[in-house]
């Protein structure tokens, strides 16, 4: 049966407008402090797990989880709000933003006791840092195709095989890792894929750097040649890891975060143009920031569907294809859209082209991470009912 949209509006309630101004706050002090600097587009500036633990102190990382194992137990939509004046900010939050966002989720859904009551506590000190272990060299976007296996063994199981373009993977401690336990059968693709929690520090495990187009270490290659993994790192059912991996990807599809990455070519062609631009590009910069507010209204309304314990894998898909498709022409268009190179005067105009370089450069991935817009657009398909 096809599925029908649902972009339901959403209004803030006030303790998401209260949460906005004390993290607005927080950061304009740390920025004073020098913690930061916004728009410097260094991306090792933007792993600081020192900031991590600032964060963590004000309890904003696992704002959403349950109380009882010392979440905040606060509203999807006060940790949208949060999520967004981060990246407005351009605050260095890569070290806990994955295991914030979906990593964490996962394991309170699916995890072991044992290792819920001894990882979760570090996360949400902000001293325990999570990558994603989905795509392989061989198999692409298509994660039914995953080849590294996980065989059973003596309290546990041996992992052999790679994962690729996992980032942050030489930083991180954990690893949540797609592995295949048993074939696929011929009526299902998707049997026989099951989630594990890795440690990083484990024997057998070998991390190799991919430099990317822009010159920085971000991606990596991880090997595991029979790395060991206890049977309580398991997470959810052997065999059964498709469903619970779709409910995960639609925490990372769907938030800010799927179309604020180039948001500083935007911010720099306002402060290029000046309080008084040329109809021309004044016309350019408000249809980017309608694209924008259509943007965010989207994804408010799938933050919402998450509050009311909704899984919108169909809507998330829609808002990062939409999203990730306007970020990454973003750089190019602001490109045609500003003025004439010495229009920009002064440090204004050193700032413009570093945003611009550093955009343009990381533009590439956006439509890939995550998701490609073809699988994506796949998915969407399936939910309309048209394949």
């Amino acid at each position: 049966m096809g599925h029908s949209f649902q972009f339901d509006s959403i209004t803030l309630p006030p303790e998401a407008e209260r949460l906005r101004q004390e993290v607005r706050a927080f950061l304009r002090d740390e920025i004073e402090a020098g913690s930061f600097v916004p728009g410097s587009g260094d991306m090792d500036s933007k792993y600081n797990p020192a900031f991590s633990r600032k964060v963590a102190a004000k309890g904003w990382i696992g704002m959403t989880w349950p109380k009882e194992y010392g979440g905040g137990g606060r509203s999807f939509l006060e940790r949208y709000v949060m999520t967004e004046e981060m990246l407005a900010a351009d605050a260095p939050v890569r070290a806990h933003w994955t295991v914030d966002r979906q990593s964490g989720p996962v394991l309170l859904k699916y995890g072991s006791e044992a290792v819920k009551r001894t990882l979760i506590p570090q996360i949400l000190r902000g001293e325990c840092f999570f990558c994603i272990g989905l795509s392989e060299p061989n198999s692409g976007s298509d994660l039914f195709a995953a080849s590294t296996k996980a065989t059973k063994t003596d309290g546990g199981w041996l992992v052999n095989g790679r994962k690729i373009w996992t980032s942050n993977a030489h930083r991180a401690h954990y690893m949540i890792a797609l592995l295949r336990t048993s074939p696929p059968t011929g009526e299902n693709r998707r049997h026989g894929l099951t989630q594990f929690v890795i440690d990083l520090k484990s024997p057998g495990i070998m991390v190799r750097p991919i430099v990317n187009l822009a010159g920085l270490h971000d991606f990596n290659e991880v090997v595991f040649d029979d790395v060991f993994v206890p049977d309580d790192h398991l997470v959810g059912e052997v065999d059964m890891a498709w469903k619970q991996a779709t409910d995960e990807l639609a925490y990372e599809r769907s938030g800010p975060e799927r179309f604020l990455e180039t948001i500083g070519a935007l911010r720099g062609l306002v402060a290029a143009a000046g309080n008084a631009p040329d109809d021309r590009v004044a016309a350019g910069i408000g249809r980017e920031v309608a694209h924008l507010k259509t943007l965010r209204r989207m994804s408010v309304s799938v933050a919402g569907m998450l509050h009311a314990g909704k899984s919108p894998v169909v809507e998330a898909a829609v808002v990062k294809d939409v999203g990730t498709n306007w970020e990454q022409a973003l750089p190019q268009k602001v490109r045609l859209l500003a003025p004439t190179q010495g229009a920009v005067a002064g440090d204004n105009s050193t700032d413009f082209d570093h945003i611009m370089r550093y955009t343009t450069m990381i533009a590439p991935k956006l439509t890939i991470q995550g998701g490609t817009r073809e699988v994506l657009r796949g998915i969407i398909a399936r939910g309309l009912g048209l394949r």
